[in-house]
């Protein structure tokens, strides 16, 4: 885990940890009001950079997936911008 990542989270464990439950309730509020449009960032910016590691020359989907730890598949759906279960995804051409 990056000392960024580690950062991020040691922070949502210290919002946990305040004492009084009112300032407690305020703080996670504030962040959870904030989350969607921090959610929407965060996987605009992931996007655009695994479509900088597909323009490396000779890179594939298969060798960024390896490289991330993750399915060709998964580094696929990130660069069209799919998330989730799937069920948005457009059908194959003749799937029923």
């Amino acid at each position: 885990m990056s000392e960024e990542v580690q950062r991020v989270f040691e922070a949502i464990d210290a919002l946990e940890g305040i004492a009084d439950p009112t300032e407690r309730a305020r703080a996670l509020g504030e962040v959870l009001k904030g989350l969607p449009d921090r959610n929407k960032r965060l996987k605009t910016a992931r996007q655009a950079a695994v479509a900088e590691l597909l323009a490396r020359p000779g890179a594939s989907l298969r060798s960024v997936g390896a490289e991330l730890g993750i399915s060709f598949s998964t580094v696929q759906d990130i660069v069209k911008g799919y998330s989730g279960s799937g069920s948005k995804r457009p059908r194959a051409a003749g799937a029923e």
